[in-house]
């Protein structure tokens, strides 16, 4: 599987995984000129953007620690951007989440951290 493949597969996975933990995703994927936010979900107090980093190993650490201060400020950023384009949404509580996908072996380990930033 190729860096992308596995990207993909990882945020599939915690999209199910949030969905069966109360979540409503309403939008992936969302990209703009500033950058790219994984995951959008509500749940009954937020809007919640949602990082997601998959790992099919341990050579490169653990996932969470691939969302560095720089990527968290771009996700704030992004987030205005987020709404200017759904203003459907309208003024909400938001989150910064990040969700961490282990791929090993046959074996799948999800880590959900909320308010990360």
């Amino acid at each position: 599987m190729g860096r992308a493949e596995i990207g993909q597969r990882g945020e599939d996975i915690a999209t199910a995984w949030l969905e069966r933990h109360g979540f409503t995703v309403i939008d992936r994927n969302w990209r703009c000129a500033r950058g790219e936010v994984d995951i959008v979900a509500r749940t009954a107090e937020a809007i919640v953007f949602v990082e997601v980093k998959t790992r099919t190993g341990t050579s490169a650490g653990h996932p969470l620690e691939a969302i560095t201060r720089s990527k968290l400020r771009r996700l704030r950023h992004l987030v205005p951007a987020w709404f200017t384009a759904h203003p459907e949404h309208g003024a909400a509580l938001i989150r910064i989440d990040a969700v961490a996908v282990h791929l090993v072996g046959s074996r799948t380990v999800v880590e959900h951290v909320a308010a990360v930033a």
